[in-house]
């Protein structure tokens, strides 16, 4: 009885209200985001988070406070919340925080292979224009890299190659790119697994010799096929990087080998590297890169 009496008492404020024909009473939270109030702790929220995400070691509550400008308290509170839901995890031996795996899973869905081709295809059709030769995107597919966009150049005796088309990935541009954002023991595993097959005699089939190769585009960041696949073709290529950093995806051009001599193919290196900024801007990527490649499609 008493519960009910309970439950009747705080009812009849209201359905009083109600028959005089007032607003419902709102209470201080309700208040509180038709003030703005609400919106100003989400523009904090990511704000927090934005800047936690630039920090790749982590960052203290002192340092990440100084730098969005509040007060460590206010900020310690959004931290907290952010903590319990996951999209920021705190570091046990030196309490920084760091971004949370929900958020990568959040933005690893949204990023599909159809937004992924919308987002390439315009860079990749500047990149044509710019160098008159073919552009592609390409995304790692198991021990193989997969072609997800490609973009004709203006000139004569262009690449023909299909969009969904699927290239090995030690005797390509492309694929030594998606390798070369491998770890070490990822690597590895491709080596012992992978068959380093000859499609022409400048094809590396060594795995020492691919070892070489790959340890040379990881310092310079820059891939060149020399007819390696196809014997009349010359391709280079660059690493594209997502918001985390990770390598998930290669941009490059290729050409016939009588027009892309090396020296040609490493002064378009250049409008290529632009180009994989420009897309990887377009992925979220801001920072300094890890040596990682997201996983097989």
């Amino acid at each position: 009885m008493r519960t009910r009496s309970k439950a009747r008492a705080v009812e009849r404020p209201a359905r009083i209200r109600a028959r005089r024909g007032e607003p419902p009473k709102i209470d201080r939270e309700d208040a509180a985001l038709q003030r703005g109030g609400g919106v100003q702790s989400i523009g904090r929220a990511f704000a927090i988070l934005e800047e936690i995400a630039r920090n790749r070691d982590g960052i203290g509550l002192a340092e990440l406070s100084k730098r969005v400008g509040l007060h460590n308290s206010t900020a310690f509170h959004l931290v907290k919340t952010m903590v319990s839901l996951g999209y920021v995890r705190q570091l046990k031996d030196s309490k920084r925080y760091r971004v949370g795996r929900p958020l990568f899973a959040l933005a690893a869905s949204a990023l599909d292979e159809l937004e992924m081709t919308s987002l390439a295809t315009p860079v990749l059709e500047d990149l044509s224009r710019e160098t008159g030769e073919s552009a592609h995107f390409s995304v790692r597919m198991g021990d193989a890299v997969v072609v997800l966009a490609r973009t004709s150049g203006p000139g004569a005796f262009q690449l023909t190659d299909r969009v969904g088309v699927v290239r090995p990935a030690h005797c390509t541009a492309l694929g030594k790119i998606m390798l070369a954002g491998l770890s070490e023991p990822q690597f590895e595993r491709f080596l012992a697994g992978a068959e380093l097959k000859a499609y022409t005699p400048n094809s590396i089939v060594a795995p020492e010799a691919l070892r070489r190769e790959i340890a040379e585009v990881r310092r310079t960041g820059l891939a060149i096929d020399n007819g390696e696949f196809d014997s009349e073709l010359r391709c280079v290529a660059v690493p594209v990087r997502d918001f985390s950093g990770a390598v998930i995806g290669a941009i490059g051009v290729s050409g016939p080998v009588w027009r892309l001599s090396i020296e040609a193919l490493r002064e378009r290196a250049r409008a290529v590297r632009a180009a994989a900024d420009r897309l990887s801007a377009e992925f979220g990527f801001s920072g300094e890169s890890e040596p990682r490649v997201k996983a097989a499609v």
